[in-house]
């Protein structure tokens, strides 16, 4: 199979993140394991869902991980135009969910799986494909905590976001917490037999708004724009009507830290805040939804060098989207980023990948293995 014809397999699961994903991952096992590599299905604690890792070559090496997730965003978008999981070609355009956001970079993997498996490759080739990446990382976490059951220590990790096949070597870490209040309905009329859940919920509000202030004050990091950490109110969701004491709301929040910085500390001055209100008896809850650390690999490092060399262009510094690539670098496993596509085109209604890019990036892969041969 050709990566065209792969990424049409793989566009056809509705691998939607938070969900089962046996048969996307069960798929892709059997393919690799027809064409001879070592695969292991990692069961996830949701019990559902699964990781995938295999390995071209000797495991007792150090070799690259090719990394990349299986599970895709929605797509109930009304401006597709076309069943957003049936591959639709169009000129040179491949349209449908995930083709960038990434299953283009999991099918040139695929597709480069043959000649993986021709070469006597002396450092292995593995392939590490997670699942709950769209929900903040949630899934590889299992995978890198198994990598030494399964390999020895590898020299990096390639991760295949849509990076226009140029190598990355920062971005941000994120923290996001979901916060509930709950108070008591009543009419309008009478405040005073109600608990108004959203008056309650300003004062966490405004410790947002107060810490993300002070976060533009430094400290900086140039590499990144802005080049300092922010936090930000995402989602403001409560009451039922205008004259109804509005008995609960939620918001969302989310902190981007540079490196250096965790990003939950950021977080800290409001789940502070949400301590002081239960401890005056207030219903409320702090619920976490993703936290990873930032990606900062030095501009000297080995696995910079070698994507320059294969890449035949300069890294790029940083970008602002967040990958899995940090969790990797935090397990002491160098990483970068580099992928085909463009991540302007991901979550969106008409989502495409190219027919050259996908070409590009199978060529890079095989480029990375005739290494591991050498």
């Amino acid at each position: 199979m050709n990566a065209i014809e792969i990424l049409e397999r793989l566009v056809g699961f509705p691998s939607f993140v938070g969900t089962a994903n046996g048969d996307i991952a069960g798929w892709i096992a059997d393919y690799l394991r027809s064409h001879g590599a070592k695969v292991s299905l990692l069961a996830g604690p949701e019990g559902d869902r699964a990781n995938l890792f295999a390995s071209f070559g000797p495991t007792d090496a150090s070799g690259y991980i090719l990394s990349g997730h299986m599970d895709v965003v929605p797509a109930g978008e009304p401006e597709w135009s076309s069943d957003p999981f049936a591959l639709r070609a169009e000129g040179e355009r491949l349209y449908g969910r995930g083709t960038t956001d990434m299953k283009g970079f999991l099918a040139t993997v695929l597709a480069a799986a043959p000649a993986f498996a021709q070469m006597s490759l002396k450092r292995p080739v593995h392939i590490a494909f997670s699942y709950d990446e769209e929900a903040g990382c949630r899934g590889v976490p299992h995978l890198i905590a198994a990598l030494p059951d399964l390999c020895a220590k590898p020299a990096g990790a390639i991760i295949g976001e849509p990076s226009n096949l140029r190598a990355v070597r920062a971005h941000k870490g994120k923290a996001a917490a979901r916060i509930t209040i709950r108070g008591r309905s009543g009419h309008s009329s009478r405040p005073d037999q109600g608990v108004n859940a959203i008056h309650l919920m300003t004062g966490i509000m405004a410790k947002a708004v107060e810490t993300a202030q002070a976060l533009t004050q430094g400290p900086f990091e140039g590499t990144f724009e802005p080049p300092y950490s922010s936090l930000q109110i995402g989602t403001v969701n409560g009451g039922q009507a205008i004259n109804i004491v509005p008995d609960l709301c939620t918001i969302e929040v989310e902190a981007r830290a540079i490196s250096g910085v965790s990003p939950l500390a950021l977080l800290e001055p409001l789940r502070e805040s949400v301590e002081r209100l239960a401890a005056n008896g207030t219903d409320v809850q702090w619920a976490p939804m993703s936290d990873y650390p930032a990606l900062s690999l030095a501009a000297d490092a080995p696995l910079v060098n070698l994507m320059e060399q294969l890449t035949d262009a300069p890294c790029i510094d940083a970008v602002s989207y967040g990958t899995e690539a940090g969790l990797f670098q935090a397990a002491g496993i160098d990483a970068i980023i580099c992928g085909p596509g463009d991540i302007g085109r991901a979550h969106k209604p008409d989502e495409y990948i190219t027919t050259t890019e996908l070409s590009a990036c199978q060529s890079l892969l095989e480029r990375l293995a005739h290494r591991c041969a050498a």
